[in-house]
């Protein structure tokens, strides 16, 4: 599942394969994207900026408790069956790739992940706003996660659910029943994994 991510495809572009215009201004390359950080998301009504993992004030669990820990990824087989997302809404996180890594915590070796044929990453998300007293609004995004393809499994066991650019807008608009065709692994080949080397880890 995606941990970290990188983007460095301009939003112009982006906007094109979308076919949704760009209307906001687009970042700078940015090869190292962390949770708590802000991403570029699609939405239904466009271009937005959003913090990369819901807080999920006032939302409660199946036993009614609330939800403590911030959701980063989100798993798309009880996705709209827990109550923790009920009323989020639909978001589309674009990136050029995301990072995994394997080995022991003093000794992980990072892999970039990556279409084959260079094209962007569409991956399937959920939105929710957090209106917090006094008046602040924050736009938060979650990624939404499947069992990975077997060129995955074999460095995590989550992936991220990549939507092709012809199903955005099923995403973005369709029924519940429209879209869990959508939450599935990616085809096998279409993935590059390498090494990932001379990545500052620091900071986008």
């Amino acid at each position: 599942m995606p941990g970290r991510l990188f983007l460095e495809t301009p939003l112009e572009d982006l906007a094109q394969i979308a076919g949704v215009e760009a209307g906001i201004a687009g970042d700078p390359p940015r090869r190292n994207i962390a949770p708590g950080q802000e991403v570029l998301v699609l939405t239904s009504g466009g271009w937005r900026k959003m913090r990369w993992g819901i807080v999920p004030v006032g939302r409660v669990n199946a036993r009614g408790r609330p939800v403590m820990e911030t959701i980063v990824n989100a798993r798309s087989e009880t996705l709209f069956d827990k109550s923790a997302f009920a009323g989020t809404g639909r978001g589309v996180v674009p990136a050029d790739g995301w990072y995994e890594w394997t080995g022991t915590a003093r000794r992980k070796q990072p892999w970039r992940l990556a279409r084959r044929d260079g094209a962007p990453l569409w991956f399937a998300a959920i939105t929710d706003r957090w209106e917090a007293p006094g008046g602040q609004v924050l736009d938060q995004v979650a990624t939404v996660t499947c069992a990975p393809s077997a060129e995955v499994a074999e460095i995590h066991h989550r992936m991220g659910v990549l939507l092709a650019p012809e199903d955005l807008a099923l995403w973005l608009t369709g029924t519940e029943d429209a879209v869990r065709q959508l939450m599935v692994p990616t085809a096998e080949g279409a993935l590059a994994i390498e090494m990932a080397d001379g990545v500052d880890w620091s900071g986008a």
